[in-house]
C-alpha cells in the first residue's frame, strides 16, 4: 500500500486501485484535489483541522460515488447523502475496496477541563499496516506495523507521545499533526521521540506531497 503524506494531519492510502483519504482539514492546502480523486474519506473527528465540513459536504454532492466514514457529530454535520455517510466507532470493521478497516477508540485528549472533548476515532488499515489516531494516544488492539505520530497540538506531550509509541510497539512511525512545530522543534521532537531517544525507532518526518510504501 502506498502512503502520501499531506500538510498536517491528512494522508492518502492507495492500494489495488482504491483510494482512501483520512482527515482532509482546512490545514491541507491540497484536501480538494485529494478528496476528488478518493474512493471514500475518513474523518476521525470534527475538528477543522481534520474535517473541512463545506469541502467534503460539496464533494458528496457532486461524486455520487464518495462515501465517508466519521463519528456522530461528522455524520450529523453532513446529513446522509443516501446512505452514503456511515457513523462508526470502535469495534466497528468495514472494507473500502480492497482496503479493510477497523475502527478503535472514541474521545478525543484531553486539552484542558474547560474545553469538551469530542468522539474521536482512530483507523486501523489494511490488517495492520497503518493506524491513524487522529487526536488520541489509543492503542489498538491489533498489531500495527506503521503508526502515524501526532506530533504537535494543545493536546500533545512529548512523554505521553513515547508512552504512546512504547505501547503500539510499531516497526515504523511517521510524524503527522506537525503543523505548530517549527523546523527546529520537528528535529528536537524527532530526535526526543526517536531512534536515539525515547522509543529506539527512527521517526520519519515527510514533506507534503512524499509518499512511501508501508
Amino acid at each position: 500500500m502506498k502512503l502520501t503524506k499531506h500538510a498536517h494531519a491528512c494522508v492518502t492510502l492507495e492500494k489495488d486501485g482504491t483510494r482512501l483519504v483520512v482527515d482532509p482539514g482546512t490545514f491541507t492546502p491540497d484536501a480538494a484535489e485529494a478528496v476528488a480523486r478518493a474512493h471514500a474519506v475518513l474523518i476521525t473527528h470534527e475538528h477543522f483541522d481534520h474535517f473541512d465540513e463545506q469541502l467534503v459536504a460539496a464533494a458528496l454532492e457532486t461524486r455520487p460515488d464518495l462515501h465517508v466514514y466519521g463519528t456522530a457529530a461528522v455524520a450529523s454535520a453532513l446529513g446522509s447523502h443516501g446512505g452514503r455517510v456511515h457513523t462508526v466507532a470502535a469495534g466497528d470493521t468495514f472494507g473500502v475496496g480492497s482496503i479493510p478497516v477497523s475502527v478503535h477508540g472514541d474521545r478525543h485528549a484531553r486539552i484542558h477541563s474547560d474545553i469538551p472533548c469530542p468522539d474521536n476515532v482512530g483507523y486501523l488499515l489494511d490488517d495492520g499496516a497503518v493506524h491513524h489516531p487522529g487526536d488520541a494516544y489509543c492503542v489498538p488492539d491489533a498489531p500495527v506495523r506503521t503508526l502515524l505520530l501526532p506530533t504537535s497540538g494543545p493536546w500533545t506531550k512529548l512523554g505521553e507521545a513515547a508512552d504512546y509509541v512504547r505501547a503500539v510497539k510499531p516497526e515504523r512511525v511517521i510524524e503527522i499533526h506537525e503543523l505548530m512545530l517549527s523546523d527546529l522543534g520537528r528535529q528536537s521532537t524527532a530526535n526526543l521521540l526517536g531512534e536515539k531517544g525515547l522509543t529506539g525507532i527512527p521517526i520519519e518526518r515527510l514533506e507534503p506531497g512524499a509518499g512511501v510504501q508501508v
